[in-house]
């Protein structure tokens, strides 16, 4: 026999559409024997409960409240029910229902009180009225289907936890039924009961779920379905988290965990009577039969080690602090029996090791009542200074995650502090039981969502998901949409990693996208309606607490953007930029930068300020970090003077090779720029930075190739006067080619700080004499490279290759929150 139980409502269809489809659903199954327990039509049970609240404080037009929720039945049961002599019958068993109700609901109005055994009777019409509709629906299709009034069979009596089912009565009077009524189907209230003293009794909210679980232990069930409006349980829930997935198997004890931290597919209880029958338990979706749904039996399966997610909102967090109650015994025993007095529930505790403090979660509402009990229990030793302070924390949220298999494995607790910690989310109390089947954590409810994400996506439940930010589209920042886009499916696939790309901003506009903006044209990235930028707002929105990482990717080369970094680094944003502004100038900002990207969960990245693509800083870093010690740097680090010093040969005008690079795109829109060498200025700055040097601009000698004069005015004017030093330029060539050397564009650095930017003469035989157009080359000197220095060499400059090398970053923020890459 297979034990069925039905949720009515929690989808779009009419009242009569949902039944019908529950009795195709049962119909089309293959039971030889079927027992279906039922639940009230949608909001049944809350209009019940209203009318008898009314009728007892003669408040509103309750009567014709409660005509209008027996002609919802009728018009169902008029639906359901297509013969004349069958629907009478029908009409005749609701109208006599709805009239006692009537007379129950006048009672109340008459005695202006509504007494608590006929409240609870009132409540559990709702379901004697749909168990009455499906067996009558059944029964005109010519299917067997014997109504069960549960009253009639289940008895149960009342304890300090809930109410516990007299197994024994209820087993023989469920025999003494069904030899009275033998059936292959049987279709059975949910909710209502009674106790064993004969009075009108129910199961509590979610009752139907127990009810079915009773009835499937008592029938002897081979399996009970509990259907709903939901596939199964899942990892979490999806109004949270959108990438939730479904849990195909769990054993009892992690259904019992997820469903008390509030997975409200199931209540708690009603997997008990299935647990101890050894019952297997499915979770199945009434309007998606064909998926199978979550399984929950005694074996459960050991992978993955975290199942799910679950939480509580709405709690609050007391503290006991006091060296007082340090070795005393029977301190926690005299909080809980105060707590227990006042009838407060206590939902997670938390006690330090040095017994110095105790903390417990409650819910809010009964917060100030716990805080008061609590003082009074420990007014002499609050008095005597025993206990400092009691206190409580509003808006807690309690997560917890659950799975069998993380019992014995280690590093589940570190991973989760770890998603948080990425995530900057402050963990206020931790509780583990011994099981090591959950482990729960108070955080506050404004970082809960985002707590919620971050935990989810660090036990890879769900792809880890960063927001993005873009500043800049130009020519860097469209390289890197591009990237991105082309990368986007497979970094989805094979590193679960959702790089979502939320927010693009230039100089003047931007443009939002909470879905992220994938599939954009590079080319018109701000769309044909963007905003007034709002820097402010970009932020905040890319800081989402809804998404547990944020970054901001800067791609312009503003000093105006690079004062803002860090803000954003102390709000626990991560920074990526080729922008040197920040990592070159002033130096008691960038000990700063460094001091908030050390402090806070957030990296500050910047490997494109020197080499574009090409590793150099995280070379650089790699020799520091194993313990080499760097002793000299030199390279060539502008594309655009390679490519000059490269092509430049005897017989040229130097000024007409920088108009024709000017012209081939291979230098900024003002040549000055470049010659100028400050350009490589900054970068030498950033790599002694990097060495541990405190070194800024002014401390570089720096050589410019722009002649004195020349440093104002306009870019034609420039060009035009520069041929007038072409034969200076000749000159110091033909020295160099006499003395069979190459002139290069040389940035030198030693680790004493000395630093020089200049053009050098250098040997034909050097490894900086030949090289590509427009490549970059480090040279890396250390104790262990003293011989043979350490080369990184290649492309140095343009869009595509410096986007790479930003979003080579990327992917190493994203490494460190947890993707797996």
């Amino acid at each position: 026999m297979s034990w069925i139980t039905h949720k009515f409502g929690g989808s779009s269809l009419a009242d009569a559409d949902c039944i019908a489809h529950v009795a195709r659903l049962l119909v089309a199954r293959q039971d030889d024997n079927q027992a279906v327990v039922v639940s009230a039509m949608a909001g049944v049970t809350n209009e019940l409960l209203a009318l008898a609240t009314q009728a007892a404080g003669n408040e509103g037009d309750w009567p014709a409240r409660l005509e209008q929720l027996l002609a919802r039945h009728m018009d169902t049961a008029d639906a359901l029910v297509q013969d004349q002599a069958t629907r009478e019958t029908l009409h005749a068993r609701l109208t006599q229902r709805f009239a006692n109700l009537r007379q129950l609901l006048d009672s109340l109005a008459l005695m202006g009180t509504a007494p608590v055994e006929v409240v609870e009777l009132i409540s559990g019409l709702g379901e004697l009225y749909s168990a009455t509709l499906l067996s009558a629906h059944l029964q005109s299709l010519g299917e067997e289907a014997v109504f069960v009034d549960a009253r009639d069979i289940l008895r149960v009596r009342p304890t300090a936890l809930m109410v516990a089912v007299d197994w024994a009565a209820s087993q023989e009077l469920l025999q003494a039924f069904r030899a009275a009524h033998p059936a292959r189907r049987y279709v059975i209230t949910g909710f209502i009961c009674r106790t064993r003293e004969g009075r009108i009794s129910t199961l509590g909210r979610n009752g139907s779920d127990y009810s079915g679980s009773i009835f499937g232990r008592l029938f002897g069930a081979e399996e009970i379905h509990i259907w709903t409006n939901v596939d199964g349980l899942l990892s979490a829930d999806p109004g949270a988290v959108p990438q939730a997935v479904l849990l195909d198997h769990l054993s009892y004890r992690e259904a019992f965990e997820l469903a008390y931290f509030g997975a409200r597919v199931i209540h708690p209880q009603a997997l008990s009577p299935a647990q101890e029958a050894g019952i297997p338990v499915f979770i199945r979706n009434t309007f998606n039969p064909d998926c199978p749904g979550t399984r929950i039996d005694g074996d459960g399966h050991p992978e993955p080690p975290v199942k799910g997610l679950s939480g509580m909102a709405n709690m609050a967090l007391i503290t006991i602090e006091g060296a007082g109650m340090i070795g005393v015994p029977g301190t926690a025993e005299r909080v809980f029996s105060a707590l227990h007095r006042a009838d407060i529930s206590v939902a997670m505790i938390s006690q330090s090791s040095s017994e110095h403090s105790i903390c417990l979660v409650v819910p809010a509402g009964d917060s100030a009542a716990a805080g008061q009990v609590l003082e009074d229990a420990f007014e002499r030793e609050i008095r005597h200074g025993q206990i400092q302070r009691i206190f409580s924390v509003p808006d807690i949220r309690v997560l917890a995650i659950v799975g069998e298999g993380m019992t014995g494995t280690p590093g589940v607790a570190a991973r989760l502090f770890t998603s948080l910690g990425r995530a900057g989310i402050n963990v206020r109390a931790i509780a583990q039981g011994a099981s090591e089947r959950n482990i729960s954590v108070a955080v506050d409810e404004t970082d809960a969502e985002r707590a919620l994400k971050a935990m989810h996506a660090g036990f890879y439940l769900s792809e880890q998901t960063i927001s993005v930010g873009l500043i800049g589209p130009g020519h860097v920042g469209k390289a890197l949409i591009e990237q991105l886009e082309a990368t986007r499916e497979r970094l989805l696939l094979d590193a679960n990693l959702d790089l979502r790309l939320r927010g693009i901003a230039s100089s003047r506009q931007m443009r939002l996208d909470d879905r992220g903006l994938s599939g954009i044209d590079p080319h018109s990235s701000l769309g044909d309606q963007p905003e007034d930028l709002d820097l402010d707002r970009f932020v905040n929105f890319i800081d989402d607490d809804h998404l547990p990482h944020a970054v901001i990717i800067d791609c312009t080369a503003s000093a105006d953007i690079a004062e803002r970094y860090g803000d954003w680094l102390a709000r626990g944003i991560h920074v990526i930029t080729p922008n040197k502004q920040a990592g070159s100038g002033d130096l008691t900002r960038y000990h700063e930068l460094r001091r908030l990207a050390d402090l806070s969960s957030a990296r500050w990245r910047y490997e494109a300020t020197v080499g574009a693509g090409l590793p150099v800083i995280q070379t650089l870093r790699d020799l520091i970090d194993t313990g080499d010690r760097v002793r000299r740097i030199d390279g060539i680090f502008s594309g655009t003077l390679a490519y000059l010093f490269n092509r430049y040969q005897a017989g040229m005008s130097f000024a007409e090779l920088v108009a024709e690079a000017r012209n081939a795109g291979y230098t900024e829109p003002d040549p000055r720029d470049d010659l100028s060498g400050m350009d490589v200025a900054r970068k030498l700055v950033i790599l002694a930075r990097e060495m541990g040097l405190d070194i800024g601009l002014g401390d570089i000698e720096v050589e410019s190739l722009c002649p004195a004069g020349l440093d104002d005015g306009s870019i034609d004017d420039f060009l035009t006067g520069l041929g007038a030093h072409d034969d200076a330029m000749a000159q110091r060539l033909a020295q160099a080619e006499a003395d069979g050397k190459v002139l290069r564009y040389i940035a030198s650095l030693n680790d004493q700080g000395q630093a020089r930017v200049a053009l050098e003469a250098l040997s034909v035989d050097h490894p900086f004499a030949h090289l590509a157009l427009t490549d970059n080359v480090v040279a890396f000197k250390t104790d262990r490279y003293c011989d043979n220095p350490l080369i990184v060499q290649g492309p140095g400059a343009g869009p595509a290759v410096t986007a790479a090398g930003v979003f080579a970053d990327l992917l190493r923020v994203a490494s460190h929150l947890g993707a797996r890459l």
